[in-house]
């Protein structure tokens, strides 16, 4: 299998915490991402754009990702586009 790249945008982060003794502290964050497109769709001719490239080959995708670094609290924000890599592992 080849690698490959797919380019998700970010939908929505929820943030979970929990509370010991009176204190609410943040324990994770959802990341939920999905495939880039337009919101008018792509036609076949349109290819000026690298996010109509990704959307003709990977239509759509759906990525969840529970994050428990406190170092990547509040990195990903509702809207920005990632690059994610797929290579196989052994």
């Amino acid at each position: 299998m080849s690698d490959m790249r797919a380019k998700l945008r970010v939908s929505f982060v929820q943030e979970q915490f929990s509370e010991l003794d009176g204190v609410k502290t943040k324990c994770s964050e959802t990341v939920v991402m999905h495939a880039v497109c337009r919101a008018n769709g792509y036609s076949d001719t349109n290819g000026d754009d690298e996010d109509n490239t990704y959307a003709k080959y990977s239509p759509q995708a759906d990525f969840r990702i529970t994050v428990a670094n406190p170092a990547l609290f509040g990195q990903f924000k509702t809207g920005d586009k990632y690059y994610v890599d797929f290579t196989r592992a052994e």
